[in-house]
């Protein structure tokens, strides 16, 4: 008589790792500085919500202009990789790059999660030169000034500084309407607004 195999237990599949206290910690504060701003979170509101205290929080970060420049640098990264997606699929067209970034700022900028660009508003916050958060905003800044201005050059634009300028202070300007006039705001006029000062400093036809 044959005797029924027993039953094999299913596989558990082992549990997903806790994240680590840091990284708890970070993402936390992450999400409070971009929702909140830098001034208005504190050390005991990030600790708290991240279910830890003080102590670990300085275990983990020397101070809070140290999470504070860590938080910027990851926004920063967040962008530049999408800008650098956004042009990358319209390789050797500087024209096409251009108005795909600004009609990706349009929408970025007017999405229910935006607040704007982090590190211009970190930028206003961060008042003192040596606080190591303005210098991660004004370098990713200088950054932004010299793409803008280098695909401009690439139009072989009359006037290339002064168009990648310009272009600068729509990208901005459209950041900075998401706190005031929010998604209702001129940032839904980036696109076309783009297009007009393309036509004027490097003509299509």
């Amino acid at each position: 008589m044959a005797h029924p195999h027993p039953k094999t237990s299913e596989a558990v599949p082992p549990a997903a790792p806790k994240p680590r206290v840091r990284d708890r910690i970070f993402e936390t504060a992450c999400e409070l500085f971009y929702r909140h701003g830098i001034r208005d979170v504190g050390v005991d509101q990030i600790a708290a919500a991240a279910g830890t205290n003080k102590m670990s929080f300085y275990r983990s970060f020397g101070s809070k202009d140290e999470l504070v420049a860590e938080y910027l640098e990851r926004k920063a990264g967040e962008f530049w990789g999408w800008w650098d997606a956004t042009v990358a699929a319209h390789a050797g067209d500087a024209r096409q790059q251009i108005l795909a970034l600004f009609d990706g700022i349009a929408s970025r900028v007017c999405s229910d999660r935006s607040r704007g660009c982090a590190l211009a508003n970190a930028s206003v916050e961060l008042s003192a030169e040596e606080h190591p958060g303005r210098r991660v905003a004004l370098a990713k800044k200088r950054e932004m000034q010299r793409r803008l201005r280098e695909l401009a050059g690439a139009l072989c634009a009359e006037r290339a500084e002064e168009l990648g300028d310009a272009l600068m202070l729509i990208m901005e300007g459209s950041f900075a309407s998401r706190l005031t006039l929010c998604s209702e705001g001129p940032a839904r006029q980036a696109g076309a607004v783009a297009r007009q000062l393309l036509e004027r400093y490097a003509p299509s036809d």
